[in-house]
């Protein structure tokens, strides 16, 4: 059985910063990307970044480039989300997800596993 758990979130002032942690279990870790992803109220999910299975290529979408990084430990089976200069806009529920493959993809349908969540409130 696949889990992946977040952690991390939390109430913030504009620009401050956040990381986002998730840690997997039952899938081996170094074998697949990973990607975040984020939900607003009232708005669909959409694509925040996403690496490889080596951490090789990584991908972010055009509103957290330049601020956020993603990054994975294989030997913690955690990826992360270091997440700066943040925004009342970010404001959202941030999900991870392990993905079909070895790379990095933005399409959400190319990800197997979610975690439940974690909350991310920027204050302005």
């Amino acid at each position: 059985q696949v889990q992946l758990v977040e952690s991390g979130g939390g109430l913030v002032q504009a620009g401050g910063s956040l990381r986002l942690s998730c840690t997997t279990s039952g899938r081996t870790f170094s074998r697949y990307g990973m990607g975040w992803f984020r939900q607003a109220p009232g708005k669909e999910r959409e694509f925040v970044a996403a690496i490889s299975r080596s951490g090789g290529t990584t991908l972010y979408a055009d509103s957290v480039k330049g601020r956020f990084i993603i990054s994975k430990d294989n030997a913690k089976n955690t990826a992360y989300l270091q997440m700066n200069s943040l925004k009342p806009e970010d404001t959202a529920v941030y999900y991870c997800a392990v993905g079909h493959y070895y790379s990095a993809y933005s399409d959400s349908h190319k990800y197997d596993y979610w975690g439940q969540g974690t909350q991310v409130t920027v204050s302005s």
